[in-house]
């Protein structure tokens, strides 16, 4: 029933089979062992991205709390400034908002805003009192910032939880208002810095802005002007 090899010859090939089938099973199960490791170090590491980047969505986001416009020409029903004030969420990280971007739609069609110190004829605004700014001189497409007051530069536009700062935009430039030439439309009228006749942002106007971080985390907010403005100089809420 049972055979027996005597042949010592023959069972010593059995044996180096054996063996080089056994150092194969090895061999494949170590290649088998760093594929999963290496795979699992990825999916590892891919998870933690996606985590952090999840995490920087919901902690690093721009928090405005008021929106305000100051009106240039009661009588005309138009603006002459838009502000924002800003902070950081609840237990954010230092927001830059030099990298923050503003997506607006307006009256006059829509547009990415950026941060810059500078006024539209390339004069530098860092220090400038935002009561003595002229914010018709904001160029198309730009937004500026300011912090206790004061425009700041790009180094100092920094954001965090403890924080604010002022986000000035341009109410008669796009998509506010219907100027694309900003640098030549503060020269038409000496005393107020704009020619009325052109489209400014102004009374039942609506506006809808994504400020967003450069994380991407974003924040919605819609400006809506009141319907009736009375004096000069005042302070609306949009």
């Amino acid at each position: 029933m049972f055979e027996f090899i005597n042949n010592d010859k023959d069972r010593g090939q059995v044996g180096i089979g054996t063996l080089i089938v056994f150092i194969a099973m090895v061999l494949v199960a170590a290649i088998a062992a760093g594929v999963l490791i290496n795979t699992a170090g990825f999916l590892q590491s891919q998870a933690e991205a996606t985590g952090q980047e999840s995490t920087d969505l919901v902690s690093e986001r721009i928090e405005v709390t008021s929106e305000v416009g100051t009106v240039g020409n009661a009588s005309a029903g138009q603006l002459d400034s838009i502000r924002l004030s800003v902070t950081g969420a609840p237990g954010s990280d230092q927001i830059d908002l030099s990298e923050t971007t503003i997506q607006a739609v307006g009256p006059n069609g829509q547009a990415n805003l950026v941060f810059n110190d500078t006024n539209a004829n390339g004069t530098d605004l860092v220090g400038t009192n935002i009561e003595d700014l002229n914010a018709y001189n904001i160029s198309e497409g730009e937004f500026v910032v300011a912090s206790d007051g004061v425009v700041v530069g790009d180094g100092s536009a920094v954001l965090n939880s403890d924080s604010q700062f002022t986000i000035i935009v341009n109410p008669a430039a796009s998509p506010f208002g219907s100027v694309t030439d900003v640098d030549t439309e503060v020269n038409k009228a000496a005393g107020d810095g704009i020619d009325y006749n052109d489209e400014i942002f102004g009374q039942s106007d609506r506006s809808s802005l994504d400020v967003v971080s450069p994380s991407s985390a974003t924040t919605q907010v819609d400006l809506r002007a009141p319907d009736l403005f009375t004096t000069d100089g005042e302070a609306v809420k949009l």
